[in-house]
């Protein structure tokens, strides 16, 4: 791993789409960083953290700054959902799906903005192709996800010209997301799901963009994605 190039925070980067952007920052020669509840791959600097809990993130956040010296990119990967219909959900597991999801996004971003104004960086908030589409048994993470989108517009807006920031809207991918689901809430042997690789490569195109240019969003899936558009 390059010491001298970019540090990016990658939350939720030990699986799933987090982790392919973490291998897609070392490829690339930056540093990366991961918030998240499990250990990223080996050699990678982390700090654990429930990401529920937005103080704490906020305050591991500080501590990504304080270990790498300062970020050039934040990168919201991580990510949960517990399927299933609103009454049948328990009100706990519903608003941790969007505390995670949301709400720390926000809390994240808010933490890392003195250092990514120091370096003029880019945010890359990764919402979901049902963030744009609802679907029924999905109020907590279309709630969430359709949040980041309306986030994500407005902090753009808030922050144009000191910072980048760009909204990531991806399909289904071949990772662990769908493992805990019950059967019917799964991807069909059927579906073509996206490699999360490709759409950590996307990522890396919006977040390593140079001064002056931004990458306002990006939609990447499959090309027979159902859910989109």
């Amino acid at each position: 791993m390059t010491q001298a190039g970019p540090a990016i925070l990658v939350t939720g980067g030990s699986s799933g789409l987090g982790a392919a952007v973490v291998d897609a920052v070392v490829k690339s020669g930056g540093r990366p960083f991961v918030i998240d509840r499990q250990p990223p791959a080996e050699g990678v600097p982390w700090i654990e953290c429930d990401l529920a809990d937005t103080r704490a993130a906020e305050e591991a956040t500080r501590g990504a700054v304080a270990q790498t010296g300062g970020l050039h990119g934040v990168v919201t990967a991580a990510g949960t959902d517990v399927p299933g219909r609103l009454a049948d959900v328990p009100a706990t597991v519903w608003e941790r799906v969007v505390a995670v999801d949301l709400l720390a996004t926000a809390a994240v971003i808010r933490a890392a903005l003195p250092t990514l104004r120091e370096t003029h960086g880019n945010v890359v908030t990764v919402s979901s192709t049902l963030g744009v589409k609802a679907v029924s048994d999905a109020t907590a993470y279309c709630a969430a996800k359709f949040g980041v989108v309306g986030f994500t517009r407005a902090l753009a807006a808030e922050l144009a010209g000191e910072v980048g920031v760009t909204l990531v809207i991806p399909g289904g991918m071949r990772t662990r997301f769908f493992d805990d689901r019950d059967a019917r809430y799964r991807p069909g042997p059927d579906a073509v799901l996206n490699d999360p690789a490709h759409v950590a490569a996307s990522i890396m195109f919006a977040v390593t963009q140079p001064r002056g240019c931004a990458v306002r969003e990006l939609v990447v899936c499959a090309e027979t994605e159902a859910s989109y558009p």
